[in-house]
């Protein structure tokens, strides 16, 4: 393994749904070795690729978990992760960006900027990860990388810079124009493995030039050596190179390669392009909490002879216990080193350290900065931070969005009760954006997630890999419920029984929050309300908003503020101020005009034109608006936004309507006021559920 820091690079592969990114890593590791096999996604050795190692993945021919590897190519070490593309799983993604140094956003020839592309390119831009665009897929009927290019700038605002052409499109596709060296370039041999540099054709010389002109402008305004060598017409590749990894790592620019990974075309050029333009762990400033400095920011070296500091990313129950993969940001991890949890103080010791290879594992004795490896048998949570006893410090964490969907599941005899709170204790830990808990009124446990394929994929890894055979009960929206103006409380509680009683008045206001869920202001002069009572006030606001009155749902979007009170000498005690902002909550509460909140989904319906009247139909009745659409082609997308309730078992009806033509995605967007005669509805239906 190459220790040379300017010689690793950590990337992340990701894209919309069905854009190759499995396909591509797997002709990746071909080409540098680490395989000697290629197989397909969906292949009919039922094999399957290589990073989809879970049985579901294979069967599904989707990506469920991202999954790491690492290859050397031209003395480089890469480690790489490929994603999910599937919407339910975006936590995958967002923790592979929040450690990676770079990224490959693939995008489908024909298909696009997709919504997922989207989504991807934001959570890249969160993360400030430069990128580079792979147009893939140059093979199939209908590509149009130019097309491509073009909704690059304008629907992910990227800047992106040609620096190849396809030689042919389609079934024609032979190969590629580097416009850097102004050369063809052909892929030969059973796997593409032989490279070929040959003359551009003579029908293309024209279109090359106008292309190179067009990078070289790009590319001079992040290089005066540059510009003046294109002033005088003898620019270097160096110099190219060089100006082009400058505006990557700016995220100024997005240089865009272009091939087939299904047809083994353009992937060993996009490595070169991964080494050249894509940053090393040093070119990106990476920031930690010192804890003992007041949670002061400070910059991180990657420098292997710097104290530690490495962040747990992701958690996997493997075959030998907990394993935690971990990227070392600063500093150096040995087999046998004592390091220490930041968030818990704890010291834990390193049995086992390795590097993973999909579902494989090879052992090493030590891991410097930089690099992304995997432990065994610690416990932590994903998110931890971890580092050696010289210093305490803590990463930010990273994104996590709330489940927006829930099921009641329903064990069918005792052993699958036992399996199954096995199996959730340790789902729950891996994923962040999937929890349970038990509703005490019904004892029923419910399971919340991203989507209904979220829940789907962990309701079968119960049956499947923990033996726990479950019913599933109908999905439940997480609604919410929330006040639209303010309102006053004045509340007295009072209880008076045999010996010391219960006395506490709280008065003051509830308000709509703009942003936040909750906050609580004290207002309290003159000492009306004791110091130590405030909190009993905070925590019986707290607990009123678990559970609102109009349909049992959450409350959210609240600033509660107290303003006066009373207390008693003897009689006052926290638990009498908490119930007396219970009470002065529900006063306040239904005063307050309060409303039921559900969540709204971002959709998008893909298929061809002459479904469209359809499709919009289809949308329209489930309560939606529909946002905008897009001709591509044979093609049209319609984008909507439609609450999710009306959304279960709408693959089905999308099927027959399209005649299985057609595919969306749907991702949250925001929370909007339920309309009066639903809300009516679900009011009802929570007074029913209450009274059984």
């Amino acid at each position: 393994m190459a220790k040379d820091l300017e010689k690793v690079r950590n990337i992340g592969i990701s894209a919309h749904i069905d854009s190759g990114k499995t396909t591509l890593t797997e002709r990746i590791l071909f080409y540098t070795q680490r395989i000697h096999a290629i197989h397909e996604v969906r292949g009919k050795d039922g094999v399957g690729a290589k990073m989809d190692s879970m049985e579901l993945e294979k069967e599904r021919g989707i990506t469920i978990q991202s999954a790491a590897t690492y290859c050397t190519w031209k003395d480089h070490t890469i480690n790489i992760i490929d994603t999910p593309g599937h919407v339910d799983f975006t936590i995958e993604v967002e923790r592979a960006l929040r450690v990676l140094d770079g990224a490959v956003l693939i995008l489908c020839s024909v298909g696009g900027v997709q919504s997922q592309s989207i989504t991807v390119n934001r959570q890249m831009t969160r993360y400030k990860v430069p990128r580079i665009a792979f147009i893939n897929k140059c093979d199939r009927s209908g590509a149009n990388p130019f097309r491509v290019a073009g909704q690059i700038r304008d629907k992910l605002d990227l800047n992106p810079v040609f620096m190849q052409l396809p030689i042919g499109l389609e079934a024609d596709l032979k190969g590629v124009v580097d416009l850097v060296l102004m050369k063809a370039i052909y892929f030969e041999g059973d796997s593409g493995e032989i490279i070929r540099e040959d003359e551009i054709p003579a029908n293309m010389v024209e279109e090359a030039a106008k292309y190179r002109e067009l990078m070289l402008d790009a590319a001079a305004m992040f290089s005066d050596e540059l510009m003046e060598a294109v002033l005088e017409g003898t620019p270097t590749t160096e110099m190219i190179y060089e100006a082009v990894r400058r505006g990557t790592l700016a995220l100024a620019m997005a240089p865009v390669l272009m091939g087939s990974a299904y047809k083994n075309k353009g992937v060993q050029l996009l490595l070169d392009a991964v080494t050249r333009f894509l940053p090393m762990p040093a070119d990106i400033e990476n920031t930690a909490l010192d804890l003992n400095a007041g949670e002061k920011p400070v910059i991180l070296q990657s420098s292997p002879d710097a104290p530690l500091v490495s962040l747990a990313f992701k958690l996997e129950d493997g075959r030998y216990g907990q394993l935690t993969y971990i990227r070392v940001y600063q500093g150096t991890l040995k087999k046998g080193d004592a390091i220490v949890n930041s968030r818990s103080g704890q010291k834990v010791k390193i049995g086992r350290l390795v590097r993973m290879h999909a579902d494989e594992m090879e052992e090493i004795e030590v891991a410097t900065a930089g690099d992304i490896v995997a432990l065994f048998g610690v416990d932590c949570a994903s998110g931890d931070t971890f580092t050696d006893s010289q210093i305490s410090m803590s990463m930010s964490s990273m994104h996590v969005p709330a489940p927006v969907i829930s099921l009641a599941i329903i064990p069918k005899d005792n052993k699958s009760q036992i399996n199954m709170s096995k199996a959730l204790n340790r789902f729950t830990k891996e994923d962040p954006t999937f929890k349970s808990f038990v509703d005490h009124e019904t004892n029923e446990t419910i399971i919340s997630g991203m989507g209904e394929l979220h829940l789907e994929v962990y309701v079968e890894r119960m049956r499947r890999e923990y033996n726990s055979e479950v019913e599933v009960g109908q999905p439940q929206v997480a609604y919410r419920e929330t006040i639209t103006r303010r309102a006053e409380f004045n509340y007295t509680h009072k209880k008076q029984t045999g010996g010391s009683g219960q006395y506490g008045r709280v008065a003051g206001y509830l308000e709509p929050l703009e942003e936040g869920e909750y906050e609580f202001v004290d207002s309290i002069v003159g000492g009306s309300i004791p110091r130590e009572y405030i909190s009993a006030c905070d925590k019986g606001f707290k607990k009123s908003m678990e559970k609102g009155p109009l349909a049992e749902a959450p409350v959210t979007g609240v600033r509660a503020v107290i303003n006066d009170g009373a207390s008693h000498a003897v009689d006052s005690s926290d638990i009498a101020f908490q119930l007396a902002a219970i009470g002065g909550f529900k006063e306040a509460y239904n005063k307050a005009a309060p409303v039921l909140m559900e969540p709204i989904m971002k959709v998008a319906v893909e298929g061809p034109t002459e479904f469209q009247g359809g499709v919009m139909g289809s949308l329209n009745q489930r309560r939606g608006i529909i946002v905008g659409t897009f001709e591509e082609g044979s093609y049209t997308v319609v984008e909507a936004e439609v609450p999710l309730a009306e959304m279960f078992g709408y693959s089905t009806v999308l099927r027959s309507l399209t005649q299985g033509k057609a595919e969306f995605t749907m991702e949250f967007k925001a929370y909007r006021h339920v309309p009066k005669n639903v809300a009516e509805t679900l009011m009802e239906a929570a007074k029913k559920k209450k009274a059984s």
